[in-house]
């Protein structure tokens, strides 16, 4: 039967994470930060069985070009520079249905948060359990909107990285309650796929 997990958070500063590093390792690719001028290459990395980058509106722009400028953009040094989103996929579903199932959710979430959303599935390891597919979806904490001058920029803060209060300021619902609306969005769509076939 299919378990249910949808775990998030932060990639921070303060906890010694960068976004290159994290979506590198994750999506098993190479990237310099041009923040640190640091190399991070995990082109060795195996396990990876797919990987899809979502923005809203489907914004062009480059994986490595899109990750430094989240890095770029924050400005402290305990800046929040992404939040990442662990799900598992139904062992009952092909390859194929995993990769449908995990792109509509990405897919919904840039568009709905307006934020760019990176999608990599890993395949169960060969030690462990050999039904825990997954899947790592990283997402920008600012929106990425196409300015007027035509450049491609994150802007504003998404309504998942602000403070309650400020969210209670613009009539939003908390933190927490956003939270419990994306689980039962990844429940609701994931039933919907394993419904779908059978």
């Amino acid at each position: 039967m299919a378990i249910y997990h949808l775990s998030t958070k932060p990639v921070s500063r303060s906890s010694g994470r960068t976004a290159t590093a994290s979506i590198a390792y994750r999506a098993g690719i190479a990237i310099k930060d041009e923040r640190t001028g640091k190399e991070h290459d995990y082109t060795k990395r195996k396990g990876v069985a797919h990987t899809r980058l979502h923005t809203p509106n489907d914004l062009k722009i480059e994986r490595n070009e899109l990750w430094n400028l989240a890095e770029t953009t924050e400005t402290r040094k305990n800046s929040r520079t992404a939040r990442e989103i662990v799900v598992n996929l139904p062992h009952e579903l092909s390859g194929r249905l995993r990769m449908m199932l995990v792109n509509d959710f990405a897919k919904d979430l840039a568009n709905q948060y307006g934020v760019a959303v990176d999608v990599a599935i890993h395949t169960p390891d060969a030690q462990g359990d050999n039904r825990n597919h997954h899947a790592h979806i990283m997402l920008t904490t600012r929106k990425l909107e196409r300015l007027e001058s035509g450049r491609v920029a994150l802007t504003d803060k998404s309504q998942l990285e602000m403070s309650n209060t400020q969210l209670k300021e613009r009539g939003l619902p908390s933190a927490r309650e956003e939270l419990k609306a994306i689980r039962e969005q990844w429940a609701n769509i994931t039933n919907k796929h394993l419904k779908e076939a059978k």
